[in-house]
């Protein structure tokens, strides 16, 4: 008989704080995000991961180096760059140089490896969130281009 009592008050402990929270929120002020008629004012966050990008300075180029560590270090294969050796006429030494940056913007998981891991910081994840297609080779991006 105790633990019948024991249980009924458990419960109905369990209730009451159930029904506290639930009451505490129907009280607070809702924050609805009118989308896509706010779509001139609204604000992402600035660590929001939406979209991979390589920047380019004022003369067009980017800071890439070639070296492979970000493709090496993508978990799923997002990441896939295509690179030839060039000799420097003035020094004779070769170097690699970054032909194709594919990224498939569909398969990514967003872990950030490839930009914590990027030697020059030579890409970023932008905040742009909008990414809706038909196709799924729509979402493969090619970035230094």
């Amino acid at each position: 008989m105790s633990n019948y009592v024991k249980g009924l008050f458990g419960g109905v402990h369990s209730l009451l704080t159930g029904m506290k929270v639930t009451l505490r929120e129907f009280f607070t002020p809702k924050v609805t995000e009118q989308y896509p008629e706010n779509r001139a004012t609204l604000k992402m966050f600035d660590r929001y991961c939406g979209e991979l990008t390589m920047p380019r300075d004022a003369d067009g180029h980017t800071k890439c180096i070639a070296c492979g560590l970000c493709q090496n270090n993508c978990p799923n294969g997002t990441i896939r760059i295509t690179t030839e050796t060039v000799t420097d006429p003035e020094t004779g030494k070769s170097r690699k140089r970054l032909v194709r940056y594919e990224y498939d913007l569909g398969s990514c998981m967003f872990c950030h490896l490839c930009v914590n891991v990027c030697p020059t910081g030579a890409i970023r994840f932008a905040p742009t969130f909008e990414h809706a297609v038909y196709t799924r080779e729509k979402l493969v991006k090619t970035l230094n281009e």
